[in-house]
Order: C-alpha cells, then sequence, then structure tokens
C-alpha cells in the first residue's frame, strides 16, 4: 500500500484488494476521517449496481471516497459523481464523445466507461462513493456494450485517473455544499440525452416507453408517454426503437 496526498483527499493505493467499496466502508466505521479515498490497482470482488458484479480487469479504475459532514440525497451525491466523471476525462476526447445515462452512467461512444456506487449512513453523517471505470480494457458483458479510454487513444494509469476524478468531485462537492444542486442538475443535463430522445425504462416486469423530458428538481427522470409526463425515481433506461446512445 502506498499513501499519497491531495488538496482535499488523502489516497490509499493497494495493488490488489477484494473491493475498494469494502474497505473504504470498513474505514467509515473505523472513524477515518473525511477525504479517504481507497485506489485498487487489481480489484477481484467489485460490486455494480442492483447486485450486479463490477468487472475490474488490472490497469482500470476502481475507487472509493469516504465523505463526512455530507447531508441531502444519496442520488443527488451519485449524480454529482457522474458529472465529475465527465468532467474529469471530457478534456482528453472529441467534444460529444461522452455522454451520462440516466442516473449515473458514463458512456463513450454509446459504450459504458464507468458506473458509480452510493452506500450511505445518513443517521452518521457519512457517505462513501464508489466509481469503476474501464481505462485500458472494455470487460465483455451479455446485457450491454462497453468502452475503455486506451481504445479511443487515451491512455492513463489508474493513479493519473484517479487524481483527475478526485480533483472534479471535490471542486463540484463544494458547489453542491455552497449552491445547491440545481448546478449539478444543470452540468447534468449538458451531459445527458438530447430533450425528446427516444428513451426505455425498464422497472422490474414493466417496460415504459417514452421520451426524454429532463429531470425534476431534484434529479429524477422525467419521461413524457402517450399519458402524460411520468417522473421516474427507479428504473434501467436504455435507448427507445430505432435509436442508439449518443443519437
Amino acid at each position: 500500500m502506498r499513501m499519497g496526498a491531495g488538496a482535499a483527499w488523502r489516497l490509499e493505493v493497494h495493488a490488489s484488494l477484494g473491493s475498494t467499496q469494502d474497505v473504504a466502508l470498513d474505514r467509515a466505521r473505523e472513524g477515518q476521517a473525511d477525504g479517504l479515498a481507497v485506489l485498487a490497482l487489481c480489484q477481484t470482488g467489485g460490486r455494480g449496481s442492483h447486485g450486479r458484479a463490477w468487472v475490474a480487469p488490472e490497469g482500470n479504475l476502481n475507487l472509493s471516497v469516504l465523505l463526512r459532514g455530507v447531508s441531502g440525497p444519496p442520488g443527488e451525491w451519485a449524480m454529482l459523481a457522474a458529472v465529475a466523471l465527465h468532467e474529469a476525462f471530457a478534456s482528453s476526447l472529441p467534444v460529444g464523445a461522452l455522454a451520462l445515462k440516466w442516473p449515473n452512467d458514463l458512456l463513450l461512444g454509446g459504450g459504458k466507461l464507468a458506473g458509480i456506487l452510493v452506500d450511505a449512513a445518513p443517521a452518521d453523517g457519512w457517505m462513501v462513493i464508489g466509481i469503476g471505470a474501464n481505462l485500458h480494457t472494455a470487460p465483455v458483458l451479455p446485457d450491454r456494450p462497453t468502452a475503455a479510454l486506451a481504445l479511443h487513444g487515451v491512455d492513463l494509469t489508474p493513479e493519473a485517473a484517479a487524481s483527475l476524478v478526485l480533483a472534479a468531485l471535490f471542486r463540484w462537492r463544494g458547489v453542491l455544499e455552497a449552491e445547491g444542486f440545481a448546478p449539478v442538475r444543470a452540468a447534468w443535463l449538458r451531459a445527458g440525452p438530447a430533450l425528446g430522445a427516444a428513451l426505455r425504462v425498464t422497472q422490474g416486469a414493466l417496460v415504459l416507453a417514452g421520451r426524454f423530458a429532463g429531470l425534476d428538481a431534484a434529479g429524477a427522470l422525467c419521461l413524457e408517454t402517450p399519458k402524460g409526463i411520468l417522473v421516474l425515481h427507479a428504473g434501467e433506461v436504455a435507448p427507445g426503437a430505432g435509436m442508439a446512445w449518443g443519437a
């Protein structure tokens, strides 16, 4: 393990871990201070959203960050992390190459580049934000396309990527704490689907089809349907019929 320092965070670098999220959660329960970031160069038991495993070949980004003294819904912080990820990587890519998929996935050329997992203890005022990003390898998944920065000519080590992501994350944290969620929501919308884009939202056995009508003030997805605009707080989003991400 190596220790590094940043302007607002302390970075633990491990050669290999089962899960950075689990280690950061343990550190939180032990009373570690705000700003601890755990980076694994190899992760063998990563967790994704909805109970999925996160496939993390060596060379990709496996990062979890402990924040204390936070308030507000975890979903807002997850969207903030997505905005920070977009900002961290966008300058290395052509304009428009990156896009956000609701609520907090980062896409590159239509394939999933990064995902975010938030574990929170609201009563104790802390949360752990886990970030996985495909830097060098895009794992083959059965249910979705994937992407990697290296396949688009961007060569970043996990440590360099962690520094970019942490700088953006803590900058946006300052924005949220000073100005509220509105600037985060506006930044997400700038990187999200175009208004009117066809979407399909799956909620268990229910599949809803409609067009993107923006986000409500708290970041919920607004879906325009023949029966009116639905405000959705959960669901798996995919392009609608005849559409592809980025279209």
